[in-house]
């Protein structure tokens, strides 16, 4: 498989369906959109081989590495393991399913649209199969223009605050990213090694205590951003209120996942005393992200924010997996972020469903939407009930590995997290029996005569996501195979640095 480039394919399939775009009329839509979808589907398709993984084999598997810069030690090297494999497989059907669910609510400079989607799927897929650290870097910033652009065109009224918002702060977070990058990689030559940004290479390396400290700050702004952690969450609500129904899709579905997989690719095994050290304080961050994002979720008034504000709260659940250090909380973490990108990305779709009807999202402006579009109030109820971790959808695995993670690091973390499991489960029931169950309002009312229940489209964008929620939560044993080898990994990393970090710093 290795003469084949499988990764090569994945990425830049898109970015061949972005090619062809441009040779299209602007105002041939029919074609744009079948062209963009088969680009995507194609990705996905080719993602499939990724199945083939050997467990058990190589570290990283089906890699490519070719010359690129060679002066200045920079590779194109490709690959995958079973961390990256589940994120890649999660990027290309989101994707796939956010460019379908566009058909119908995107009628305005629809070439554009969805070159910047095609565009946004090549810079995400990047981040995860890179191995050399400056192509990671590349494709970072290839994945954060199309977004800006997504929301700043195709957003709501207030998108130009959203996406200026967006960008200082992913920008500011990748720059510092950049020059942590460059720290590691010159005090790796400055040892007598060749210099290189191969992560293969400067992972394991003895660095400094005081350059870990430093570059780990650097890494945790960056990464923290994009999670993102409290305090620097703030961006994320406006952006997904802003957002066009498929932009909140992939924003929630993947793009903060590339934060998580900084932190658990390159974090965790470059850094590793400095991650036990800054462990407690980022533990502590992650609880309050957790009961934060829970509390303010359910003051909402809007169901798009409240949507929001929960992934912060569950992404908190995935910080807090992946600094306990332990296999149940590393593997819900891996696992917390899959499922995370299936519930709330269809969560986000189908809030699309009744906004592209209604044109608006306040709650209060809801009610009894059960009575009169009842395969709609299905598809929220099971992806609700997901979200909040019921038995047998995939929330449960996730959230349960790192409540168990964390009871074998302290009791009290563990504590504190189970009670926001009692919160989140509040917010979403209480959302759901008012736009659901009550009676309808004055508002909704003038629209009850001509609301649709789900139609064939919105079926059909639906549907993996529905096999995937179910799967994932009635037969999780494949996924916990795959990821085990990478977690095994970090833990071996992280006990390396003996479980002490570097103690004179604090």
């Amino acid at each position: 498989m290795n003469s084949f480039p499988v990764i090569s394919l994945i990425v830049f399939t898109p970015l061949l369906g972005v090619l062809l775009l441009l040779l299209v009329p602007g105002t041939n839509h029919r074609a744009i959109r079948w062209i963009a979808l088969l680009a995507a589907l194609g990705s996905f398709a080719i993602s499939l081989l990724l199945l083939g993984y050997e467990i058990g084999g190589s570290e990283f598997q089906f890699r490519e590495d070719v010359g690129w810069i060679d002066a200045f030690g920079m590779r194109y090297t490709v690959g995958v393991d079973g961390l990256s494999m589940v994120l890649v497989l999660l990027t290309t059907v989101l994707s796939a399913v956010a460019i379908f669910y566009s058909w119908e609510p995107i009628q305005k400079r629809v070439k554009e649209y969805y070159i910047a989607i095609l565009l946004l799927m090549v810079g995400m897929l990047g981040v995860f199969v890179a191995l050399d650290m400056f192509l990671f870097y590349v494709f970072w910033e290839v994945s954060l223009f199309p977004m800006y652009v997504i929301i700043g065109v195709w957003g709501g009224p207030r998108r130009v605050y959203a996406t200026v918002k967006f960008v200082i702060y992913t920008l500011v977070g990748s720059l510092l990213m950049l020059v942590a990058i460059l720290a590691v990689a010159i005090a790796h030559a400055a040892s007598g090694q060749p210099f290189t940004f191969s992560y293969e290479a400067l992972r394991g390396f003895a660095y400094a205590d005081t350059l870990q400290a430093l570059a780990f700050v650097a890494f945790f702004l960056a990464f923290a951003i994009k999670v993102p952690m409290w305090p620097f969450h703030t961006w994320l609500p406006d952006a997904h209120v802003e957002a066009p129904t498929a932009g909140s899709i992939i924003l929630a579905g993947v793009l903060l996942k590339l934060g998580g997989y900084g932190f658990l690719r390159f974090s965790l095994p470059l850094l590793p005393d400095a991650a036990v050290s800054f462990a407690p304080i980022i533990i502590g961050l992650a609880l309050v992200a957790i009961i934060y994002g829970g509390l303010v979720a359910m003051v909402q008034p809007d169901l798009k924010k409240l949507v929001a504000y929960s992934s912060v709260s569950h992404m908190g659940f995935v910080m807090l997996g992946a600094f306990v250090f332990n296999e149940q909380g590393l593997q819900g973490a891996i696992y917390q972020m899959v499922s995370h990108g299936v519930t709330t990305g269809a969560l986000f779709l189908l809030v699309g469903v009744i906004y592209e009807q209604t044109h608006d999202r306040l709650i209060a402006h809801m009610g009894g939407l059960n009575a009169r579009i009842p395969r709609y109030a299905a598809m929220f109820g099971l992806f609700t009930f997901a979200s909040i971790g019921l038995p047998g959808l995939s929330g449960f695995i996730g959230e349960f590995l790192v409540v168990l993670g964390a009871f074998r690091y302290n009791g009290f973390v563990a504590a504190t997290a189970m009670v926001v499991v009692i919160i989140s489960a509040v917010y979403m029931l209480w959302m759901f029996q008012r736009v659901f169950f009550t009676v309808p309002s004055d508002w909704m009312s003038r629209f009850w005569p001509v609301l649709r229940d789900i139609n064939r489209n919105e079926w059909i964008a639906l549907g993996p996501l529905i096999v995937l929620v179910v799967g994932l939560g009635v037969y999780p044993g494949p996924v916990l195979e795959i990821i085990a080898a990478p977690v095994d990994r970090i833990i071996e990393a992280v006990n390396g640095a003996g479980l002490t970090g570097f103690g004179p710093l604090w």
